[in-house]
């Protein structure tokens, strides 16, 4: 996880969203390991990694508009955009390889 282990103040719109596609994430990466156990084609292993990707992928987008949509706007109201742009960055260097 992360250093700064802080809680927002404020409720995100899509977390909901968020934990259901990460719990589907998670079967979907459970149901791979088993594959690669019983020995599965790579080719199907590696069609499905490219499935998860793309999920995690979309989640991440969710992620960032609940970010933008809520921290953004409500850093703007406390006058402390210059911080929230600067996690923004950060974050967005941290997905983006």
């Amino acid at each position: 996880m992360s250093e700064h282990n802080h809680h927002h103040n404020h409720e995100h719109k899509h977390r909901k969203q968020v934990i259901n596609r990460l719990a589907r994430i998670e079967g979907h990466v459970r149901a791979i390991k088993n594959m690669a156990t019983e020995g599965r084609e790579c080719s199907d292993i590696l069609l499905q990694l490219a499935a998860v990707r793309k999920a995690i992928d979309s989640t991440a987008k969710v992620v960032f508009a609940d970010h933008m949509e809520t921290c953004l706007v409500d850093a703007v109201h406390q006058g402390n955009e210059e911080k929230v742009l600067q996690d923004l960055k950060k974050a967005l260097e941290n997905f983006i390889r």
